[in-house]
């Protein structure tokens, strides 16, 4: 039976606290360790390969405004409530919902979000491998059009089009509808006939690729031998993985500037060509929130994860303003490394660089390789540049598996615990085995299936229902009074703004961007191949099989809290369970004394109810 917290047992305590913080659960050996960890977390290939494009598709530096004013509106926010969840309590994405029972299902909906998303991030990081070991060769093998090549490979532009507003050259495969659009460069067609070896639609599945197993093997090996020792290794490996590709970005830059055509990239990205009548399109605004919040990987519950490991008294507040302007400038930054050097490629060819802007796989893959080919000493600059793409993929995996060891250790803390290592190997190798069928001939085909529809706007239901859960069932005023047990008492001024964000400013906003991505929902295609029916079922079944959970576990607790109505309202009350981790932090408000006495009344009619609400312990 647990021991009394009375006055005289405070020094005690104290002097028991740090050690029992280590020895119960683990926590970051230091701060830097953290920052490092959340920061990794947060900048994923998107920052890469995604931002730059928006943001030259959306007017250039006028598609800053909108971007940092989303970012302040609703990505700061969210991080900071996200942050501030776990820390409290220190545990994971399904724990932390004891403070509101009957939305556990969203902690289980965004660690089923994590794990599937986690299968393929695995394969894009394989594919990062596999073009870095491609790199070690001279000249590079996408050079020119060579033994493997079709009889439409070109290493000239023929001419160029425009689709749907954007130009593009003749060669890539979203140009169907120019007349010589047959003809392909050599790094595309190596991208499909020698990494790929894709195959013609999801229908053709093939055999497996096996240079891109063994890379995918060991991708996994080295994510199982980072996280072996949970945030103990990882919080030493991401010294050089959260750093180092800002090292790789910075020598990209540098020599990206120093080449001819340089300029001309740049001012299409953020230069001269910016275009401030685009801030009256309302789809440059839905960009704008939709490329921040899924940078800072809101509602996949690696933030609330990575906090949960924090010292109680640690400063979130400070954290999620540098965590989240640190990932909003890399995406800047990253942006002059690409475009200086998309504009060199479009000064060799003597075309416009708007004809060799890509996003996704096709800039990542096709395009930022081609580019580099074209440089002196180019696989020197090519293995860094997919060096830079491995350790970025690398730092977000580390947080998608430390999400779900996590949270099977939280819930079955006297089997796994002490079996950290065996748990991590037997996650890495069943996302592995899992992983496969990703990297067949028509691997490329599921990991857009899955991207489209798992990572897109479910994501947003699971963040909308997170806010209202927390704000209005649980209580913005009770959150408040919990962060300040944390950081001390701020003013009332201080909390009018999160208030005003966390109550009507972020949740309306979540709401419009869901309803508006569901109605300009497109089934997704890859290039020109569109998807069988089957598969498109499939990937609603995906989506059904994580909703389902947040609604089914609902029903299900309401079902066993049959009864009295105070026994249903108690599932929108806190949990008994629901408390800072230690006794040294609960201080009066979760004292055991005042619980006791605060629930003695009701006891024995809540006697299911607890039951219940342990159910996920």
């Amino acid at each position: 039976m647990r021991r009394k917290f009375t006055a005289a047992r405070l020094p005690e305590i104290l002097s028991q606290g740090l050690k029992a913080q280590n020895a119960e659960r683990e926590n970051w050996t230091s701060k830097r360790e953290y920052l490092l960890s959340a920061i990794g977390y947060a900048v994923g290939l998107g920052n890469v390969w995604r931002f730059p494009y928006l943001a030259y598709k959306n007017g250039g530096g006028a598609f800053l405004i909108p971007y940092f004013v989303m970012l302040v509106v609703a990505g700061i926010p969210l991080f900071f409530l996200e942050s501030a969840f776990g820390q409290f309590c220190s545990q994971g994405p399904i724990n932390v919902w004891r403070a509101v029972p009957i939305l556990q299902g969203v902690g289980v909906a965004m660690v089923l979000i994590t794990t599937i998303v986690s299968i393929y991030y695995n394969v894009i990081i394989a594919y990062s491998l596999y073009y870095m070991f491609a790199s070690f060769q001279s000249p590079l093998p996408w050079t020119g059009c060579l033994s493997w090549a079709g009889g439409n490979c070109s290493t000239t532009p023929k001419v160029s089009c425009n689709i749907s507003g954007v130009l593009v050259v003749n060669w890539t495969q979203e140009n169907t509808t120019c007349p010589s659009s047959s003809m392909q460069s050599p790094s595309e067609q190596y991208w499909d006939h020698v990494a790929l070896q894709r195959s013609s639609g999801l229908d053709e599945t093939g055999p497996v690729v096996w240079h891109l197993a063994l890379c995918l093997l060991l991708s996994s090996i080295i994510v199982a031998a980072a996280l072996i020792r949970g945030i103990k290794s990882s919080g030493k490996v991401v010294y050089f993985t959260a750093t180092f590709p800002y090292v790789l970005i910075v020598i990209l830059l540098i020599r990206g500037v120093t080449l001819e055509g340089a300029r001309d990239g740049i001012e299409f990205y953020i230069g001269s060509q910016s275009n401030l009548t685009k801030l009256t399109e309302a789809q440059v605004w839905k960009d704008a929130a939709t490329q921040t919040f899924y940078s800072l990987s809101i509602g996949w519950g690696g933030v609330t994860t990575l906090a949960s490991y924090n010292n109680f008294h640690n400063n979130m507040f400070k954290d999620a303003f540098l965590i989240t302007l640190t990932n909003a400038g890399t995406s800047v930054f990253a942006g002059f490394a690409i475009f200086s050097i998309l504009g060199h490629m479009a000064h060799v060819y003597e075309i416009p660089v708007g004809e060799v802007v890509k996003e996704g796989f096709g800039l990542a893959f096709i395009a930022y390789p081609d580019a580099l080919s074209k440089l002196p000493i180019s696989p020197l600059w090519s293995v860094l540049f997919f060096f830079m793409l491995l350790t970025v993929g690398l730092d977000s995996q580390f947080g998608g598996i430390e999400v779900i060891t996590t949270c099977l250790i939280d819930a079955f803390p006297e089997v796994f615990k002490s079996k950290r290592a065996l748990l991590t190997i037997a996650t890495c190798s069943i996302l592995y085995l899992l992983g496969l069928p990703c990297v067949t001939q028509a691997g490329i085909y599921w990991v857009t299936l899955i991207d489209q529809f798992v990572a897109s706007w479910v994501l947003l239901i699971v963040a909308l229902l997170e806010v209202i859960g927390i704000s209005y069932i649980y209580g913005a005023n009770r959150f408040v009074k919990d962060i300040e047990m944390m950081i001390g008492q701020k003013s009332f001024g201080f909390w009018l703004w999160w208030r005003m964000c966390w109550f009507f400013i972020t949740p309306c906003l979540i709401l419009v961007i869901l309803i508006w991505s569901v109605i300009t929902f497109q089934s997704p295609i890859y290039g020109t191949v569109k998807y069988p029916m089957w598969g498109l079922v499939l990937g609603w079944c995906m989506i059904i099989f994580v909703v389902m959970w947040i609604f089914g576990i609902a029903v299900y607790k309401l079902f066993r809290a049959k009864g009295t109505p105070w026994q249903v309202c108690a599932l929108c009350r806190p949990s008994e369970e629901w408390h800072p981790y230690l006794d040294v932090h609960r201080g009066e408000r979760y004292s055991e004394e005042r619980c006791r006495h605060k629930e003695k009344p009701v006891r024995k009619r809540e006697t299911n109810v607890n039951v219940i609400t342990s159910s996920w312990l």
